[in-house]
């Protein structure tokens, strides 16, 4: 039996038809604010990617500056060419047009061109604007030419390790290049247009143009004239003592900041070898901050620092070179192997005797020795702006034996990398501590004082002492000129000394008494029959100086100083010791190769006319 309808039944069916209708209401509301608050940007986004197509422009990078203004690296303006299939009118004579242009197969393209499930495809990237001119002319429909941006380099192969490369895509890829992407690389833009469905761009429409933001500029410390200096010279050493890899770099004494820096061999920036990523891996290194090896006499310079502030030496300190050491029954030998005999510390320094410098250790002890070695920042990183430096290698202090720490002392049982050595060298003859850094300050900040004035000048006399032989001023004719040479073995992989192998290294101070400028060259593997760092690398570091001096006017401190000139006497056959005191009458110096007591060769040859004050080699 039906129930007779109430007033009651119809509220409460108005009722329920509310609550529907209400929960309804409040689902859209909360359905709207989801999708127009929450999710709005993102569907906006799907929505514009949906109705619109793009083209990328690329940023230009900034411009890479040495630090007088003049240019290494610019971007410059290059194009892509895209074909949006759907808008092609006749795939046929769009293959024939680009194809010709571009100097493309025919097939490719028309292939690329018949691709209609994507909204458009690249047919070329990076063409010329001559080349884009000519497509633009064809006035092809569904073809369109996008903004690019390359990379050019104006001096080719100057500073490659140091300036990099970047991908096709713009990319840093080496050097500061890569170092400095986010600061080069700048933000890329967008050319909109509005498509229907089928992706055709709709007459009329609305265009959208984004620009791109350039990257910024870069300044370097270096100086491309000095750069060009030391790489000349690099390049004449690869070539007249057959080497393996030539380096050098040239700082700020008393900032670090590095003015010329480079490897040879090297490739042409605008040629860069991706084939053969071998050769591009290894020449594009920056092997003076990524390498470590075995300094040898040049890190000297550091253990008779430490002396020195340690008051256990003196200039006019003795010592007594038999021509070895006997230590915890190891015989350790002079480099000369007949001995020094008896010298004073700036001798010892200057003939880079062995002995003396296995006693300066010693006196030191591990503690104290080890105690400068992280003064100075061996075993630890420069922090030096180049990607992939390396910290170099210290034994463990508490394996250290007498043996060792006397082969420490002079530049063996030890390796680190150039850079290493350099700065802490900066900070020895300038007394404070630096940072090397290859981007220009305009005005950069010494660091904590390293060691006293005392130390700094008695170093800086040894320095100056070692390289004027034959009086003040004679390394380079009229100006003060300090330096010290190195010649240390190599050592395989595997382990153990590589028979034959060198690296012959000079350090290079000026002025001597308050150094402004350090120079450094290294040879490695020198392939000309001789290996000793005076005879392989301190005369091209002296052309690179007396180049550098021409180049900043420098003024002679002493003008009036002439080198004399002395021919070369026939020594062969000889005994060591009549050839030791010709050779001293002319005032040249000789390194000695051999045990004997006749010299058996001699180089350079009888008659060759050489400056007063170089060194000859003599095996015996």
């Amino acid at each position: 039996m039906n129930q007779p309808f109430t007033l009651f039944s119809f509220r409460k069916r108005i009722l329920a038809l509310f609550l529907v209708i209400s929960f309804i209401f409040c689902a859209l509301v909360v359905r709207l604010f989801v999708l127009q608050i929450i999710n709005g940007k993102s569907l906006q986004l799907r929505a514009t990617d949906q109705w619109t197509r793009d083209l990328k422009i690329i940023a230009p990078r900034g411009d890479i500056l040495d630090r007088t203004g003049a240019t290494l690296a610019v971007s410059y303006t290059t194009y892509n060419v895209y074909v949006r299939a759907r808008e092609v009118k006749s795939a046929t004579t769009v293959a024939n047009h680009l194809s010709a242009i571009l100097g493309l197969d025919f097939d490719q393209v028309y292939k690329k061109i018949q691709t209609k499930n994507v909204s458009e495809v690249l047919i070329k990237q990076g063409i010329e604007s001559d080349v884009a001119e000519k497509i633009y002319q064809q006035n092809l429909p569904g073809v369109y030419l996008a903004e690019n941006v390359a990379r050019y380099y104006p001096n080719g192969n100057l500073a490659t390790q140091l300036i990099g490369f970047t991908s096709i895509d713009n990319v840093g890829q080496t050097g500061v290049e890569a170092y400095y992407n986010e600061h080069l690389k700048g933000q890329d833009g967008y050319s909109y247009v509005q498509s229907d469905l089928q992706g055709k761009e709709i007459g009329g429409s609305l265009r959208y143009y984004v620009q791109a933001q350039p990257g910024q500029d870069l300044i370097l410390s270096v100086d491309s004239k000095m750069q060009l200096i030391l790489e000349n010279a690099l390049s004449t050493i690869m070539v007249e003592q057959k080497a393996k890899n030539a380096s050098g770099m040239i700082l700020q004494a008393k900032t670090g900041q590095i003015l010329a820096i480079s490897s040879k061999p090297s490739f042409d920036l605008n040629n860069v070898p991706r084939n053969d990523l071998e050769k591009l891996f290894d020449q594009s290194k920056m092997k003076l901050a990524t390498d470590i090896y075995e300094p040898g006499s040049t890190f000297k310079i550091l253990t008779v620092a430490a002396a020195l502030e340690e008051g256990l030496t003196s200039l006019e300190d003795t010592f007594y070179c038999p021509g070895y050491r006997v230590i915890d029954g190891v015989k350790i030998k002079c480099w000369k192997t007949i001995g020094h005999g008896s010298q004073n510390l700036i001798e010892a320094f200057g003939n880079s005797c062995n002995c003396c410098f296995m006693d300066l250790a010693l006196r030191l002890g591990v503690e104290k020795f080890y105690f400068y070695m992280q003064k100075f920042g061996i075993g630890s990183k420069t922090g030096v702006d180049i990607a992939g430096e390396s910290s170099g290698m210290l034994m463990q202090k508490s394996s250290v034996k007498r043996v060792d720490l006397a082969r420490m002392g002079f530049g063996h049982a030890i390796a680190m990398t150039p850079m290493q050595l350099m700065t802490a060298v900066c900070s020895i003859v300038s007394a404070s501590k630096v940072r090397p850094s290859v981007v220009y300050n305009s005005s950069p900040q010494s660091g904590q004082s390293l060691l006293s004035n005392a130390t700094t000048q008695a170093v800086n006399k040894l320095l100056e002492q070692a390289e004027n032989k034959t009086g003040a001023y004679t390394f380079v004719e009229g100006y003060n000129v300090g330096g010290k040479t190195g010649t240390a073995q190599k050592y395989k992989e595997s382990g153990g000394i590589d028979q034959g192998k060198y690296i012959s290294s000079f350090i290079g101070t000026y002025p001597a008494d308050d150094p402004e400028y350090l120079l450094f060259i290294m040879v490695d593997e020198p392939g000309a029959g001789v290996y000793y760092g005076s005879l392989v690398a301190a005369p091209y570091g002296k052309t690179v100086f007396t180049q550098l001096f021409e180049y900043l006017d420098e003024e002679k401190q002493d003008p009036s100083k002439v080198v004399r000139q002395v021919s070369m006497p026939n020594l062969v056959g000889k005994s060591l010791a009549d050839g030791l005191i010709e050779l001293k009458k002319l005032g040249l110096e000789c390194e000695i190769e051999g045990d004997g007591g006749v010299v058996s060769e001699q180089l350079p040859p009888e008659g060759t006319l050489l400056d007063e004050g170089s060194t000859i080699l003599l095996r015996t």
